[in-house]
């Protein structure tokens, strides 16, 4: 089964595929002409289930807010919670509370959703909630805010965030 999965990904990459085995492991070493040596690791026993199926029984809403109609339509009139990130592409802590915020509304499991606003591409909105500086965070319900911070958060600070919101 593993080397079967290895030969799929050597083809789709393009690649010549040189497998070993350990008393676990199916290891194998793809090589491409224009890359270096990618290193692929595969359990001896594989999981049949079917990737689509996992994805399609997670329930993990994130949207960039494209505009204030947007906005309006999928933040303030959601039928769930929302957590609103202000954030900007040139942000060094936006870039790392981003990718935990996704985390933990994915764990979830659809009871929240999460909307990234760009504020140098919607600075209507960011003006509209005082937004001063990035990345700020609001937890929306009902289409109020119910409670906000600024800056990089504690996993523990951002947990309790999240579930003020749910319950």
């Amino acid at each position: 089964m593993a080397s079967r999965y290895l030969a799929r990904i050597s083809s789709r990459l393009g690649a010549q595929m040189k497998p070993w085995r350990t008393s676990n492991m199916t290891y194998a070493v793809l090589q491409r002409s224009t890359q270096k040596n990618i290193l692929v690791t595969a359990p001896k026993y594989l999981s049949t289930t079917p990737v689509r199926k996992c994805l399609v029984e997670t329930k993990f809403e994130a949207f960039n807010v494209q505009d204030t109609e947007d906005y309006q339509k999928r933040v303030m009139e959601s039928s769930v919670p929302v957590i609103v990130d202000f954030h900007a592409s040139w942000c060094g802590p936006c870039k790392l509370l981003g990718p935990r915020l996704e985390s933990l509304v994915s764990s979830k499991g659809g009871k929240i959703a999460l909307a990234k606003v760009d504020v140098d591409d919607n600075t209507d909105l960011a003006i509209e909630y005082g937004v001063n500086s990035v990345p700020t965070v609001l937890g929306i319900k009902n289409g109020k805010v119910l409670d906000k911070f600024i800056g990089l958060q504690e996993d523990d600070k951002l947990n309790s965030f999240i579930e003020k919101l749910i319950h």
